[in-house]
């Protein structure tokens, strides 16, 4: 499948539902070799992908249910949002989960809805393919964001082969639990999940789209004749 740039990042959106579709291993190898040709300062290309389905992903999925049947309590190894939270930010987030949810059909108050539905990030959304992205912790910040250009790489050739995925951050919060699982490095972070397989196109999660800045919001001009 051939798409415009623009188009690929017109289409892609995340993805919360799938079918039981495989995917196969040779589709992986490519989207993976497209991420990797992300830009990396000094070449140093920071970051690795573990890529897991059927009982290896089944058997992460069921040690992440585990701890949360028993409540453990989350244990973050980075700070992903700002603390605190600005107004203006927290706003946006609010309005994004409070559209997720509506098109979900939770309504505000339903705690125990909104729950459940968080829940299913560490189902990785049933999807029959789901990534576990680690960054050794000793690399500096500035590679995290060279990590974020090759995630961007991942999800727009995935989108170019077909299929849908949805990057996962609160894996993050039980990351000592899947850097035990999967035996990791002990310098390894648990930076993400991503879940990759192909869309349900009739699920209503999948017709949600979060709104962007327009253009005024976030750029400005310089030197530039009007």
């Amino acid at each position: 499948m051939q798409s415009s740039f623009q188009d690929l990042l017109s289409q892609r959106h995340s993805v919360r539902a799938f079918t039981n579709d495989p995917v196969p291993k040779a589709d992986l190898e490519q989207i993976c070799q497209a991420a990797r040709k992300a830009p990396s300062g000094a070449n140093l290309q920071p970051g690795k992908f573990h890529i897991l389905t059927g009982t290896a992903l089944s058997g992460l999925t069921d040690a992440l249910q585990a701890a949360l049947d028993r409540n453990e309590q989350p244990v973050s190894a980075y700070s992903y949002f700002p603390i605190p939270m600005p107004t203006e930010l927290k706003a946006r987030q609010r309005a994004a989960g409070y559209a997720l949810y509506q098109a979900l059909g939770i309504a505000k108050r339903d705690v125990a809805g909104r729950r459940a539905q968080f829940a299913r990030n560490y189902a990785f959304f049933e999807a029959p393919v789901g990534l576990v992205v680690t960054i050794d912790q000793n690399m500096g910040k500035g590679c995290f964001m060279d990590l974020g250009m090759s995630l961007m790489a991942f999800l727009l050739a995935a989108e170019d082969l077909g299929y849908g995925a949805t990057g996962i951050g609160a894996l993050a919060n039980y990351g000592h639990i899947v850097h035990d699982h999967l035996d990791l490095p002990e310098d390894d972070l648990v930076v993400c999940g991503i879940a990759v397989g192909k869309k349900d196109e009739a699920a209503p999660v999948n017709q949600f789209r979060t709104e962007r800045d327009p253009l005024d919001v976030f750029t400005r001009f310089h030197g530039f004749d009007d």
